[in-house]
């Protein structure tokens, strides 16, 4: 009988082994797809943020054509198109000069203090990029 007991040991043994191997090698599997989607949504995450990036200087530059036309054509409308083409000229100088993580703290600091107004441009924005669009597109 203690020929029997050694041998089921033995089985049990081995059993257990291959089972804890096959556990350790799925751990290790699943660890390293963990680090390649980390890894993925990290590259995906600079991506947009670069791109995010290069559109601030194309952003800049379009409110500094917009500034200086309403500052050409600031002689009908006087005080408030000049008002309007500084604040404009510096919208474009805080877009230039600001890094995109102080923008976006910025504008969230805003949105607390002030929601009613906010909810209000953005849906006056909404507008008009969607009002943008749907005539881009005829």
């Amino acid at each position: 009988m203690d020929a029997n007991n050694r041998e089921s040991a033995a089985d049990v043994s081995s059993t257990s082994s291959s089972s804890s191997g096959a556990a350790a090698r799925m751990k290790r599997t699943l660890a390293e797809k963990a680090a390649d989607a980390k890894e993925s949504l990290t590259e995906l995450g600079r991506r947009a943020a670069d791109k995010l990036e290069d559109s601030r200087d194309s952003t800049a530059r379009a409110l500094d054509k917009t500034a200086t036309s309403l500052h050409s054509g600031a002689d009908q409308f006087s005080d408030v198109g000049h008002y309007a083409a500084d604040r404009l000229q510096a919208t474009a100088d805080y877009v230039r000069e600001t890094d995109l993580e102080s923008i976006f703290d910025d504008v969230q600091n805003l949105v607390r203090r002030y929601p009613a107004q906010a909810l209000a441009g953005a849906a006056i924005l909404g507008f008009l990029v969607a009002r943008g669009l749907s005539r881009s597109g005829r």
